[in-house]
């Protein structure tokens, strides 16, 4: 699609792009992360609709059907995700080069969405350290997060041995 000029840049996010970092979870879907094109103040998802059409993917209730995978296309909705995007780098995944977010911004978006099956990921990325602590700490800084990490931590933070006499 980046070739043919259908998207400018992708990258790969959600459980999927987190498969990059931390152990693999049950997932039924494939986030891709796509600039936002407005067409009357609505956002324009023909261009990639088009191109699913006629490379045989066929449109699902919530998503494209690409091979065994239900690929989801998610438009940049604010600064963070806009941020993500600009900041993914390439990897492969397998043989395949593709793009995928950070770590860190991939959690970060996961402690802004907060979804239970969100907080259960970042809490594998944060006891796992996955982090790198300075650059999560200046996204979270940026993007007003910090009050909702402490929060975070405070609830996630992993139980403390008991002592024993």
């Amino acid at each position: 699609m980046v070739s043919e000029g259908v998207i400018e840049i992708y990258a790969i996010a959600g459980a999927v792009g987190a498969a990059y970092y931390v152990q693999p979870t049950f997932t039924e879907d494939l986030d891709v992360l796509i600039p936002i094109h407005l067409k009357g103040g609505l956002v324009d998802l023909e261009p990639i609709s088009r191109f699913m059409k006629e490379h045989g993917h066929p449109i699902e209730l919530v998503g494209y059907r690409v091979g065994k995978w239900l690929v989801q296309f998610l438009p940049v909705s604010n600064s963070l995700t806009q941020e993500a995007l600009e900041q993914s780098r390439e990897v492969l995944f397998g043989q395949t080069p593709t793009r995928v977010l950070t770590a860190e911004h991939l959690a970060a978006i996961m402690l802004q969405v907060g979804r239970t099956k969100d907080l259960v990921r970042l809490a594998s990325f944060w006891t796992g350290q996955k982090l790198d602590d300075k650059k999560f700490q200046k996204i979270l800084k940026h993007h007003s997060l910090i009050d909702k990490w402490r929060k975070f931590v405070l609830q996630f933070r992993p139980a403390e041995p008991e002592s024993r006499p």
